[in-house]
C-alpha cells in the first residue's frame, strides 16, 4: 500500500460522513455560524463553524464538539457541518473545529488547538447557551485521537497552548472514539502508517522515544476521565484494532467507564446498516452522559 493510498483512507471515513456539497443554509429552527475566530495557533487563526437549536428552554444546552480526521495532515472541519446540524436537532450546541495541520505544524499544535477550541466554548457560554460542564468531543481517526486526549488529559498535563482564554478547561466530560489510536508508542503500526506517526510527531522512536507517550491518550488515563466509547474494526489496515484492546484493557484497570466496541471485518470506516447503526449509538450515549441528570 503506497503512502498516498493510506492518506487516502485515512480520510475515508470523514468523507463518507460528509457530503461533497455543503448545504447552503441550516434547516428550520437551527442557528448557524460559520467561521468563528476562536483564537490563535502560532501566527493561524483557528475557526469553528457552529449550530444550536433557535428556540430552547431557559436551561443551558450540551455542547459536542466535532473534529475531523485525515491523518493530522488533511481533512476540514467544513465536512461535519452536516453533522453540528443533526446535533443541534436532537438538542445540543454543536461545533466543528479546525487545527493545524502536518507539515506546517506538527504535535503538539494539534491537541493545543483543540484544547483552544473548547476553552474559548466554555468562555462563550453565555453567548451560545451551552452548560460548561457538558461538553462532549468526537473524533475520527487522527480526530479520534484528539477527542481522545480532550477526554484523557487535565491542565496539569500540560500542552494547553497560547491560544486564549488560559483561565477556563480544555478538560470534556463524554468522549466518542472512531477508530482512533489510543498509543502511539505501541509497535503495532503498519509500516507506513509508521511514517505517518512520525510525520505527526516530528521524530523516530529512536530520535525521540519520550514523545510517543505524550503524544498517546492512553497515557493519561484514570477513573476521573472522561467515560470513553470507542468503535473500531477488526480489519483496519490504518490503525490497528490491537489499539482498541489496549485502551479497553487500560479503562478496565482505572475503572473508567464506557464501552470499546470491535466491529468484525470492518476497514477504516464503514456504511449503510452498521453505520447508522454506530451513530444512534453515538448520540445515545452523549445522552446518557450529557443530558442525563
Amino acid at each position: 500500500m503506497s503512502r498516498s493510498t493510506t492518506y487516502a483512507l485515512c480520510l475515508s471515513f470523514s468523507l463518507q460522513l460528509a457530503s461533497a456539497a455543503q448545504p447552503v443554509s441550516p434547516p428550520a429552527g437551527i442557528l448557524y455560524e460559520p467561521d468563528i475566530v476562536v483564537g490563535k495557533g502560532g501566527d493561524v487563526e483557528l475557526m469553528l463553524d457552529l449550530a444550536r437549536p433557535e428556540k430552547v428552554d431557559s436551561d443551558p444546552l450540551p455542547c459536542v464538539v466535532m473534529i475531523h480526521g485525515g491523518g493530522w495532515r488533511g481533512g476540514d472541519r467544513k465536512g461535519h457541518v452536516p453533522h453540528i446540524f443533526e446535533f443541534a436537532r436532537q438538542g445540543y450546541v454543536s461545533a466543528t473545529i479546525q487545527y493545524r495541520l502536518v507539515p506546517k505544524a506538527r504535535f503538539p499544535a494539534q491537541i493545543e488547538d483543540a484544547k483552544c477550541a473548547v476553552r474559548y466554548l466554555r468562555a462563550n457560554r453565555r453567548r451560545f447557551g451551552l452548560n460548561p460542564d457538558r461538553i462532549g468531543a468526537i473524533g475520527f481517526s487522527a480526530g479520534g485521537h484528539l477527542a481522545m486526549m480532550l477526554g484523557t488529559m487535565d491542565k496539569a498535563d500540560g500542552l494547553e497552548g497560547t491560544g486564549g482564554h488560559a483561565d477556563q478547561s480544555s478538560k470534556v466530560q463524554a468522549v466518542v472514539s472512531y477508530f482512533g489510536p489510543t498509543d502511539l508508542a505501541a509497535n503495532d503500526f503498519p509500516a507506513l502508517v509508521g511514517g505517518i506517526v512520525n510525520d505527526f510527531l516530528g521524530s523516530t522512536p529512536e530520535e525521540n522515544p519520550t514523545i510517543r507517550k505524550q503524544a498517546s491518550p492512553i497515557a493519561y488515563l484514570d477513573k476521573y476521565d472522561a467515560p470513553l466509547l470507542i468503535f473500531h474494526g477488526t480489519k483496519d489496515r490504518i490503525v490497528p484494532h490491537t489499539q482498541a484492546y489496549r485502551m479497553a484493557d487500560a479503562m478496565t484497570k482505572a475503572g473508567l467507564p464506557g464501552r470499546v466496541e470491535l466491529l468484525i471485518g470492518a476497514d477504516h470506516g464503514w456504511s449503510g446498516g452498521e453505520l447508522a447503526r454506530t451513530v444512534n449509538e453515538t448520540v445515545a450515549f452523549f445522552d446518557d452522559h450529557l443530558k442525563a441528570n
